[in-house]
């Protein structure tokens, strides 16, 4: 990892993101759900306050309020990371992986 850190469930990372309808690369926070290999599975995070998904806010540590989107899940490799902003405490996590689950639950 180039920025020297572990990552851990509940991160939320800079990272440099490819859009599948562009080639353009940018600059987006992002939610570690897990690590393996290399490979970081992240939910999206929107500025967006108007589009679905878990609220995180500056009390969070937040920069401004977001959206995490777990409709928004992808792969990246970790040196697309630039580095970690902050991690989301317990409850927090709690909400997102039993939002991840109620998703799941309904396929």
């Amino acid at each position: 990892m180039r920025f020297g850190k572990m990552l851990n469930s509940g991160d939320i990372i800079l990272a440099n993101i490819q859009f599948v309808d562009t080639s353009e690369i940018k600059k987006r926070p992002a939610l570690v759900l897990f690590e393996e290999s290399g490979n970081v599975i992240v939910a999206g995070i929107t500025s967006n306050l108007k589009m679905n998904g878990i609220k995180l806010t500056k009390k969070d540590g937040a920069i401004k309020d977001s959206i995490i989107k777990l409709n928004y899940i992808f792969t990246i490799s970790e040196v697309m990371i630039e580095k970690k902003l902050f991690a989301l405490n317990n409850l927090k996590r709690k909400e997102v992986y039993n939002e991840l689950l109620n998703k799941l639950n309904k396929l």
